[in-house]
């Protein structure tokens, strides 16, 4: 995607592609930087400051802290130092471990000697294959729009009052499953960002997402750089908004699917969907294979990351002069739990978009649409 007009990804390479960069996503939207990776300690410290965030980006990232570490202690003991390392910067995407196991797979039977350089082929392709496969679950989710667009067309639209004209399509999202939480095009966002480009009339109500704004901060700027039509409101707007008819589909992305469909996403996305379910609103996942954790069935299960309650207790922002704040919004000495995610049962998802085609969330479909349990190649 473009940033000012210029092509982007969220984690790509320079000189040879040894270089690793990221787009440090604590500075948006007001400041838009890249930030060098030098070390497998640079590249945890990314993803546990979420630096970089996000189930996909999150593997990507890890992938090439593997092979910063191998270019420069290819040995066993730092291969396996690395691997621990960022396998402890997140619990609960679990791109992150797969991605990890994957590449542990490839270099412990190699020599030392050859271990760097398999490494940087294995996270370039685990990026190339996250575009495509993202791509792909683009194409699938613009078809989910268009069957919907001709369902306005013709007035046989879910029953109710709908707003705006016949030929719009309102989508809400949560949290950022855009771009910036994959390599390129996101999971949740690529079907708005190629029914634009398309030509499709497409809406956006971009929901805030706190405690950390990544709605506000992130989706809402990639959008904007994209030229997408969208508008923000609070996370408790959204039942108001899908009681009114405003909202043709809730599109949302996953940080772990189980086998059976329960969906683990950012905190808040199980009371959208108990919304949407109460309102006859499709309520789709867009849940990319290595986002499927075949190991666990029940949501339950879900290891959920707790976080820092400063995140809950200070916000951040720029005040009119242009100065980057934090402020403390509640009383001195408040206690505040942290949950960054919750689960959603698979019995409120409409559907999983996935990259080969859009699949009910259980493990009978799954299974039939996978065959078997999927790891990053």
């Amino acid at each position: 995607m473009k940033v000012g007009g210029v092509p982007y990804r969220a984690i790509f390479t320079e000189r040879g592609g040894t270089e690793v960069r990221v787009i440090d996503q604590t500075l948006l939207p007001h400041r838009f930087e890249t930030i060098r990776l030098e070390t497998a300690a640079d590249a945890a410290r990314a993803i546990r400051d979420m630096v970089v965030r996000g189930a996909p980006l999150i593997g990507a990232t890890a992938a090439y802290g593997v092979a910063l570490a191998m270019r420069t202690d290819p040995s066993d003991a730092s291969l396996k130092q690395s691997l621990a390392l960022l396998a402890s910067t997140r619990p609960t995407a679990v791109n992150l471990r797969w991605a990890l196991d994957a590449a542990d797979a490839l270099l412990r039977p190699l020599p030392p000697g050859g271990r760097a350089d398999a490494a940087y082929d294995f996270a370039a392709r685990l990026c190339e294959e996250d575009v495509s496969r993202n791509h792909s679950i683009g194409r699938h989710g613009l078809e989910v729009f268009q069957e919907i667009a001709r369902a306005n067309e013709s007035g046989t639209s879910r029953p109710g009052p709908r707003a705006g004209s016949k030929n719009d399509i309102n989508v809400m999202t949560h949290c950022n499953a855009g771009w910036l939480a994959t390599v390129d095009w996101g999971t949740a966002t690529a079907p708005v960002y190629l029914a634009h480009d398309e030509g499709m009339r497409i809406h956006v109500w971009v929901r805030e997402t706190r405690p950390r704004f990544q709605g506000a901060g992130l989706t809402a700027w990639e959008l904007g750089q994209h030229g997408i039509p969208h508008t923000l409101v609070s996370d408790s707007a959204a039942g108001h908004l899908l009681s009114r008819g405003k909202v043709d589909l809730v599109i949302v992305g996953t940080d772990r699917t189980t086998a059976a469909g329960d969906v683990a996403n950012k905190v808040g996305t199980y009371p959208l969907a108990l919304a949407a379910r109460d309102n006859g609103v499709p309520f789709y996942v867009a849940a990319p294979s290595p986002s499927i954790d075949w190991s666990i069935e029940d949501g339950a299960n879900i290891p959920i990351e707790k976080r820092d309650p400063e995140e809950i207790t200070r916000v951040r922002g720029v005040d009119e002069d242009g100065v980057e704040r934090s402020v403390r919004v509640t009383p001195h000495g408040t206690r505040a739990a942290n949950y960054a995610f919750d689960v959603t049962p698979r019995r409120l998802v409409t559907g999983l978009l996935t990259e080969r085609g859009v699949c009910a969330a259980d493990q009978t479909a799954l299974r039939t649409m996978f065959g078997r349990p999927q790891m990053p190649t």
